[in-house]
């Protein structure tokens, strides 16, 4: 017999659509604010009510069953449908709202984004509260599960399922020490790719942006002597205002840095690609009236030119 439309409760909907997202009863409670059993009770109801086990326990996780896999897109849909009903009445009020926004972006962005965000919503949200993380492999699956609200940076791989807007375009510059005794200036007889080449570098392996300039050395031959390797910007305006090192790197990030710890801006004397910062967000949140105030707070803050 099919069950009754009018007996399955919205919550028993949105601890489908959790653990579909999720694998893990305890992941899916902590997402609907529930106890681990109280969850357990709910699926024992659902699965009653429907007929069928609908996830199945394994060492990869609560497997779907086939039947869940026919239902998730309807019941998707009657959730989001449900959220656009409650958001036709109810706005976002930066003043007094109680909420906590979770934004990916890269430790690039921590230092040239994060402070003026920060700044901006302190004094329109109060109550507003921001939490950087880390952009990884998980990336797609937390914004679309709600667990991120927001990825800032260069994403190519974010394509199916996802929203973009353009912040602004990067190119590339290097840095170096102020008093660096063989950089007199950037005049092309002083700097130049010969120049670069005798100098030694700092590498920076942080963000898909390297990418491009690690292909950019390769395809044109280039040798670069990498003295000291860094997994991110962390600790690297210090380390040049002490050294002789070079420092390649977008320059957004590079002009930051050198504006605050008085280092030498060069132009890059090789071509490499540049790329554009993006905000990204998942389709199920694009109406949503919290998440698009903080897209366009961002838009209006990194927009107009950094």
């Amino acid at each position: 017999m099919d069950p009754d439309p009018a007996l399955l409760d919205i919550k028993l909907l949105r601890l489908l659509d959790q653990l579909y997202t999720t694998r893990s009863v305890t992941r899916a409670a902590e997402a609907l604010g529930q106890s681990q059993p109280t969850v357990s009770i709910w699926l024992a109801r659902l699965r009653a009510q429907l007929g069928d086990p609908l996830f199945v326990r394994t060492g990869e996780g609560m497997l779907p069953t086939p039947r869940t896999d026919a239902l998730i897109g309807t019941v998707r849909e009657v959730l989001a449908g449900l959220q656009r009903l409650t958001e036709s009445t109810q706005g976002f009020e930066p003043a007094t709202a109680q909420r906590r926004f979770a934004i990916c972006m890269t430790d690039a962005s921590h230092i040239t984004l994060l402070p003026r965000l920060l700044a901006h919503v302190r004094a329109v949200a109060p109550g507003v509260s921001l939490e950087a993380s880390r952009i990884d492999g998980h990336l797609a699956q937390a914004l679309q599960a709600g667990e991120a609200d927001l990825a800032v940076g260069f994403l190519p791989w974010l394509d199916a399922g996802f929203y973009q807007q353009t912040l602004y375009a990067q190119d590339w510059i290097c840095l170096a020490n102020a008093h660096h005794p063989r950089v007199v200036d950037d005049s092309p007889m002083h700097w130049n790719l010969a120049a670069y080449q005798a100098e030694a570098h700092i590498g920076i392996s942080s963000g898909t942006g390297y990418q491009l300039m690690d292909s950019a050395v390769t395809s044109k031959h280039l040798t670069r002597q990498i003295r000291l390797e860094l997994p991110g910007f962390l600790g690297l305006s210090a380390i040049l205002s002490t050294s002789d090192l070079i420092a390649t790197l977008p320059r957004h990030i590079g002009e930051t840095l050198a504006r605050a710890a008085g280092l030498r801006v060069l132009p890059c004397p090789f071509e490499i690609p540049g790329f554009t910062v993006k905000q990204y967000w998942h389709a199920r949140y694009h109406h949503d009236a919290a998440c698009r105030w903080l897209r366009g707070v961002c838009a209006e803050l990194f927009m107009r030119g950094i």
